[in-house]
């Protein structure tokens, strides 16, 4: 029977339907591109029924059986966690920084922790244990250690990464933190005053909103251009060129300068007023003297030029070319500006990273984790790890590393200190990105997969010798190149067992299905 529901009431009809949680917010979603109608009335804004049921009955129940299909009966749903949001994939300290290739922490918690069931049929780690991971990355595996009341080691290559991960698991003076970022906070909205951006980006809003509300009006828009009743590229092209002059006037006004140069990263990619912010900020930082807060803080304002830099709201993973003027915004469908300011984002940060810190506090348990910046193949943790000292060195001395879980660098797909370009230069950080493996700029030719398999190999015959004899390897890799079983061949390792996984909560803007192995290794003729 057709039905009108307010949005709370929607969202625990489709809960019903899909069989996990849809918000609210879900629901506005749906109405906000499109998907489903919205019906206004003196009490209130409401969906119908009937299209809701629609839209979700149009393939819920199918996802699994779809992607079967396209991967092959042998993926393993339950490795999907698809019921998992991504609030709960992101969890705490998980999202202090953007992060390619990244894995979600419930992949290595199912690895790690003390259950079974049909797929993971035994016990790999236990309290107390020693796990490491010779990629570490953003640390997922660290912080996952720490929750499970293990010890974690990590090793990365980039030195950012690793000032990721261990900003991560550091423990924090939070009141010092907390002061810390309200001193800086202050200045920086005094500084903004002198820059004269406020009224600038004030005037110039507003007049988006106008020229938007009568041009792109939501959700009217979204559903012509959904449902192809206008020709998107061409009236957007037009719209934006008829901005353009009233974007223009408005900088003049008030000084603003539009002028950016390419002699840096920095120098290219934000305004004048923004880049004037974030030395601004960063000479501030500088200054600090307790070491752990004074990282963090990078992290921050790292975090802040990231959501800043002159490009689309569509581009930010990729970064095509600057954009310096107002521009048409595919992703929300109507005008939008580059930003001037750094100071938005800057507090939206500040205050979401003490807040994740902080959740992270509550939940952490009395164990040590710690990354070091360096080559996996070559690294002597026996030296590493006795300069730490405490329960973690204790630990090793006694039984060494437990085993591994880490997802290595897929074959020319990434350059991670590339994509952190902005805090390499801000902070000075040197780069050593000829070490990393598998670079995209090594590309994906024969001789580039060979030196793949070599460099893999070479981690894990080094990483061996802290492992203690029973350990276990785990990998998780996309192996369309299959070069795991050779790599474990070099290592003197055998492939135990394959976990096969759907990954269906992507980043990327390629959303078809794709899949990843979980390769489970151990010492050749061992286990």
């Amino acid at each position: 029977m057709k039905k009108m529901l307010s949005f709370e009431e929607a969202a625990k009809y489709a809960s019903s339907i899909v069989g996990k949680e849809v918000t609210p917010s879900n629901i506005n979603y749906l109405v906000q591109y499109g998907r489903i109608d919205r019906f206004s009335t003196g009490h209130g804004v409401f969906v119908d029924n009937e299209q809701l049921d629609a839209y979700y009955r149009s393939f819920v129940g199918k996802r699994e059986i779809e992607w079967k299909m396209k991967l092959g009966e042998d993926i393993n749903w339950a490795l999907s966690f698809d019921n998992y949001s991504e609030a709960q994939t992101t969890k705490h300290v998980h999202r202090l920084h953007p992060y390619k290739g990244k894995y979600i922490p419930q992949l290595v918690e199912y690895f790690l922790d003390s259950h079974t069931d049909d797929f993971k049929t035994e016990t790999y780690f236990s309290e107390g244990d020693i796990v490491l991971d010779p990629f570490c990355g953003s640390g997922t595996t660290l912080v996952q250690a720490n929750e499970l009341g293990m010890h974690a080691v990590g090793i990365d290559i980039s030195l950012f990464n690793s000032q990721i991960s261990n900003c991560k698991i550091q423990k924090y003076n939070i009141g010092v933190f907390e002061e810390k970022v309200k001193t800086i906070t202050e200045l920086l909205e005094n500084y903004e005053k002198q820059l004269n951006v406020q009224p600038f980006e004030e005037e110039l809003l507003q007049a988006l909103y106008e020229f938007n509300s009568k041009y792109f009006p939501s959700p009217e828009f979204r559903k012509a251009v959904y449902n192809k009743q206008v020709n998107e590229n061409s009236y957007a092209l037009e719209k934006e060129r008829a901005f353009l002059p009233v974007f223009n006037n408005i900088a003049a006004k008030y000084g603003v300068s539009l002028n950016v140069s390419d002699t840096s990263f920095i120098d290219k990619w934000y305004f004048d007023t923004a880049r004037k912010e974030i030395y601004f900020v960063n000479s501030l930082i500088s200054l600090i003297d307790d070491n752990p807060i004074k990282c963090i803080l990078q992290i921050i304002l790292s975090r802040t030029i990231r959501s800043c830099r002159a490009t689309t709201h569509s581009d930010l993973a990729t970064l095509i070319e600057p954009i310096y003027t107002t521009y048409y915004c595919t992703k929300h469908k109507k005008i939008c500006k580059p930003l001037f300011s750094i100071l938005k984002w800057w507090k939206t940060y500040s205050n979401d990273t003490i807040n994740r810190v902080k959740q992270f506090s509550s939940i952490r348990t009395n164990t040590v984790q710690f990354c070091f910046t360096g080559d996996s193949a070559t690294m002597n943790l026996d030296d590493k790890i006795s300069l730490l000292g405490g329960n973690l060195s204790k630990q090793f001395n006694q039984n060494k590393i437990s085993g591994i879980f880490c997802s290595p660098p897929y074959v020319g797909l990434i350059d991670y200190h590339e994509q952190h370009a902005y805090a390499y230069e801000l902070f000075g950080f040197e780069r050593k990105d000829s070490l990393e493996i598998g670079s995209m700029a090594k590309g994906r030719n024969r001789i580039s997969v060979q030196k793949y398999i070599d460099d893999i190999a070479s981690v894990l015959i080094n990483c061996k010798r802290f492992l203690k004899p029973d350990h276990n390897v785990f990998i998780v890799a996309n192996d369309k190149h299959n070069v795991y079983p050779t790599i474990a061949k070099k290592a003197g390792m055998q492939i135990i067992e394959q976990f096969k996984r759907p990954v269906l909560n992507r980043t990327e803007k390629d959303k078809n299905a794709y899949s990843e192995i979980i390769f489970r290794m151990k010492e050749k003729n061992n286990g």
